[in-house]
């Protein structure tokens, strides 16, 4: 699932070919799950309206409109946001086009997991949206109002504090992950960056958040926004389905102290990477240097 870094990279990216055009189009698949605003409804509310800026809030994208509206937008687990035009091997490899010659996938076309597409009156590129397993959503907010989904956030994650998790941790007896990941304290930890940023502070992802030293809490703030910065100067971790808005891949997969690296030896003691389930997530930790 892309988490914040993945997010903010593709807001950098995508708001180049997004902001300061004017829509014409609005094409999608039919209403489904992915719409938290119907199909018909986005097509009537989107068309002629100019994007004016682009946010992000935890995991999510806000693009603000001209008329004061806004146009919310999560990835989801499997969601891609790209530009038209782009040339990537976990786009093309998904489709009839990886049967092709390298020479002729020159770059990837809509298909029926395409669920959005943006079309603009300059008939530059067009910005799509792409979903295999439609758990991504697109809402369309009117003028002054708001949204549940982001009322409900904590702190962005890139302004983590120490003090933020030792007052939301006291008398808590959920994992110390499960802290983390939990969106109300702070929005945009997942199961990669969590699982990091556990490993750098030497707490075990089990322990139980109360019993955080205000210490730890210290080390666990600067360590989430480290590993994030980091991951967002070398473009996310493609790891799955994650692609940049170009096609590009990132890079931070290649960094991993722990994530997916199940019985690997921890690049710090040597000892076996092990894997368990904390809170329904596969996590991943050092037995040795993580107490």
């Amino acid at each position: 699932m892309p988490e914040l870094p993945e997010v903010e990279v593709t807001r950098r990216r995508i708001a180049r070919k997004l902001v300061g055009r004017t829509i014409s189009g609005v094409h999608t698949t039919r209403e489904s799950y992915f719409f938290l605003t119907p199909p018909a409804e986005l097509k009537r509310r989107l068309k002629g309206r100019e994007v004016t800026g682009l946010k992000r809030l935890g995991k999510y994208l806000l693009a603000e409109l001209d008329d004061g509206s806004r146009l919310l937008l999560h990835l989801g687990m499997t969601g891609q946001l790209f530009v038209q035009g782009s040339a990537s091997l976990r786009l093309l490899s998904s489709t009839a086009r990886a049967t092709l010659k390298p020479e002729d996938q020159k770059s990837f076309k809509p298909d029926a997991h395409t669920h959005l597409r943006l079309s603009f009156k300059d008939d530059g590129p067009e910005v799509w949206f792409r979903d295999v397993r439609k758990f991504g959503k697109v809402k369309w907010i009117a003028p002054g109002d708001s949204d549940e989904r982001i009322d409900k956030l904590g702190v962005d994650a890139l302004k983590a504090t120490g003090n933020v998790l030792w007052e939301a941790s006291r008398g808590k007896r959920v994992a110390a992950k499960s802290l983390l990941m939990d969106q109300s304290v702070l929005a945009g930890v997942g199961n990669i960056y969590a699982d990091e940023s556990l490993f750098l502070s030497g707490v075990r992802p089990t322990r139980k958040a109360g019993k955080l030293t205000r210490k730890e809490c210290d080390a666990l703030a600067a360590n989430i926004r480290k590993v994030m910065k980091r991951s967002i100067e070398t473009g996310g971790s493609s790891i799955s389905d994650y692609i940049s808005p170009d096609g590009e891949d990132g890079a931070y997969q290649d960094e991993r102290m722990v994530y997916a690296r199940k019985g690997e030896p921890c690049r710090v003691c040597g000892t076996p990477i092990k894997k368990i389930t904390v809170g329904q997530r596969g996590t991943h930790y050092c037995p040795r240097c993580q107490k």
